[in-house]
């Protein structure tokens, strides 16, 4: 069936945006002009060979939403149009992300945290000046975000000047000021080498093996990452073959980093062994979890690392194709890791004949848009197809049915950073790290509180009192009140638990999880009642509203949530605690992915640990 058009026509502005990232269009059926000789009285461009480039919907959006600032209607149909997508199907997708915006907006936007960490360093505040200093501007829009992944200087904003030209850039430790200078200038410090002074504590310590080289070589730098043993890895990997790479993958006994902690060399070998020619590796580095940030900082300061580790991981699954979704809020990181896959290519490590091995290896990055729920892995292979990014129902795995239906082998940052370590120096080494089955260095995600904040790495099985101490404890002095690990999808825990070893198996014995490695710390000024409404609204607004569990769920956690908050609870607050618990259950057995199952675990962990009280608002001091 054809579909029909009847919105307004693009401009050519419009026009030129969409091209500049689909090409020009081959026939009338994909918004050209008609070719007779060509096409005759049926299409032989357009169709199915359209549809086949579904998957450049996103690139497209982002294209002019930077732009425009937003997706104009004549834009969005010709979008639809190029690549014959349903109008309806594609609104469906533009509106699934936050960063997208099917009404007009102001060209310069300011996104200013809300979430937890930020949170407690002011972020509320910084709004408001923000928003009184902008409210006659025609061109400057202030908006509140979730977490912009930069806990360790927060509170943050986020930049984004669309344009022929666009720009933008992230500010840690934000202020009126500096937020202003930045949007005068169209200069952002954090896209300087000096961020790392900030972002990691231990900066040229010679215990590091994954921080290394983050801030003593440039990003890009194909020669200054062979000096310190780039690519040392990958030539081991050639020279021994797909089976022996995974058996050392193995031997390492490396595990997921992202959350999951599955064993990576059986996911490694699960993929190897799918039939079918065709293969993809996937990089997930959507960190949009709140409070972690480490992703960002490898992405950052030493992308090649984990280009290496996805070479890697090409031969050992037999994939010749990878893609590195990045989340939509790391600008820079999305700069640095083009400029280090070209630089990759031009010196032979990607792309044809790797090194004259005969292996074939290409990576492309595909930008999120703003949308937590894409941290799940199925949703994530949705939303690189251009689809809403919903999880969808397991079985089948990645490992057999993944991205474009193909097997996949989809793995964090942090895991393929890893990689090119365990080749270099062979999985037995690898594995003598650590303790039980908690194998190697961890990078942990220090914020809130502390006098340090920032990506700290450590063997496993530092207590969480020691890593805390290695951040310098809180920089008043004052007692801790709370820590949460993992972030809002982890769990409280309290000041009487902090001799925890921070392994897998140690946190799972008091009920909690390591998660993607985050450790916020809240001390006793913290009004924690604040911080666990903020949780649950942001599980509301993050549901992606595909399973009815969760997409009720989460509104009606909130809800009762703003009730305690203000201290008119339904019945008791016993009893209020009594339905959260239903509620929760409810999600953890029906949701379809981890975002419901988890909704519940940090704040049902603090109502646990301080009561119903902890709610209520602290009653202001009246002055003499």
């Amino acid at each position: 069936m054809d579909i029909k058009f009847t919105g307004p026509e693009p401009t050519s502005a419009e026009r030129l945006a969409v091209d500049a990232v689909l090409g020009p269009p081959e026939s009338a059926w994909a918004g050209g002009k008609r070719n007779m000789d060509l096409e005759g009285r049926i299409s032989l461009l357009g169709g199915s060979k359209a549809r086949s480039f579904r998957d450049r919907l996103l690139p497209a959006f982002h294209a002019v939403k930077e732009r425009f600032g937003w997706i104009p209607p004549g834009a969005f149909h010709y979008i639809c149009k190029r690549l014959t997508v349903p109008p309806a199907e594609a609104y469906g997708v533009a509106t699934f992300y936050h960063l997208f915006s099917m009404e007009h907006r102001k060209p310069t936007e300011v996104h200013v945290c809300e979430d937890i960490a930020c949170r407690i360093k002011g972020s509320g505040e910084l709004f408001n000046a923000l928003v009184n200093a902008h409210a006659c501007s025609t061109e400057i829009g202030i908006r509140k975000s979730p977490c912009l992944g930069l806990c360790e200087r927060a509170p943050a904003a986020l930049i984004l000047k669309s344009g022929e030209q666009p720009t933008g850039g992230a500010i840690g430790c934000a202020t009126p000021g500096n937020v202003q200078d930045a949007l005068t200038t169209n200069s952002f410090p954090d896209q300087q080498q000096n961020w790392l002074t900030h972002s990691v504590p231990q900066l040229g310590q010679p215990q590091l093996r994954l921080l290394a080289r983050v801030g003593h070589t440039l990003p890009q730098s194909i020669s200054g990452y062979q000096a310190t043993g780039g690519f040392e890895g990958l030539t081991n990997a050639i020279a021994i073959g797909p089976l022996a790479i995974i058996n050392e993958v193995i031997a390492s006994g490396l595990m997921g980093r992202g959350g999951a902690a599955f064993p990576t060399g059986k996911k490694w070998e699960a993929v190897a062994h799918a039939s079918g020619p065709t293969k993809y590796v996937v990089c997930n580095a959507d960190e949009s979890e709140p409070g972690t940030f480490k992703d960002r900082v490898l992405l950052e300061g030493d992308p090649l690392a984990v280009i290496e580790g996805m070479a890697i991981a090409g031969i050992a699954s037999g994939a010749t194709k990878g893609y590195i979704y990045i989340r939509g809020e790391y600008p820079l990181s999305v700069n640095r890791v083009q400029n280090a896959i070209d630089a990759s290519l031009a010196s032979g490590w990607l792309g044809s004949n790797i090194q004259g091995s005969g292996h074939t290896f290409h990576i492309e990055i595909r930008k999120g848009a703003g949308a937590y729920i894409c941290g799940e892995e199925t949703a994530l292979f949705n939303s690189i197809e251009g689809k809403r990014g919903e999880p969808r129902n397991k079985p089948p795995y990645p490992v057999h049915v993944g991205l474009f239906g193909k097997p996949t082998l989809i793995n964090n940052v942090e895991t393929l950073a890893n990689i090119p370590w365990i080749l270099r120096l062979g999985g037995a080494e690898y594995a003598g790290i650590g303790t039980g089955n908690s194998k190697g260095q961890k990078l942990f995600c220090v914020s809130g509180h502390v006098a340090n904040p920032g990506v700290f790495e450590t063997p496993f099985g530092i207590t969480l009192k020691q890593l805390i101490a290695l951040a310098g404890g809180t920089p008043s002095g004052a007692p801790i009140k709370a820590i949460l690990l993992g972030g809002a999808a982890g769990t409280f825990v309290g000041p009487d638990q902090m001799d925890v070893p921070l392994t897998f198996e140690g946190t799972r014995a008091i009920g909690a999880s390591l998660g993607s490695g985050v450790v916020m710390v809240f001390d006793e000024t913290t009004d924690l009642g604040d911080i666990l409404v903020r949780i649950a609204a942001f599980f509301r607004d993050e549901s992606c509203g595909q399973c009815v569990p969760c997409r009720v769920g989460a509104i009606r956690q909130e809800e009762l949530m703003q009730r305690l908050r203000v201290g008119q609870p339904k019945g008791s607050a016993g009893q209020e605690v009594s339905l959260l618990g239903e509620i929760a259950q409810v999600m953890r057995d029906a949701s379809i992915c981890g975002l419901g199952h988890t909704a519940s675990g940090a704040i049902q962990s603090a109502l646990r640990i301080f009561g119903t009280r902890t709610m209520q608002k602290p009653v202001p001091e009246v002055k003499p």
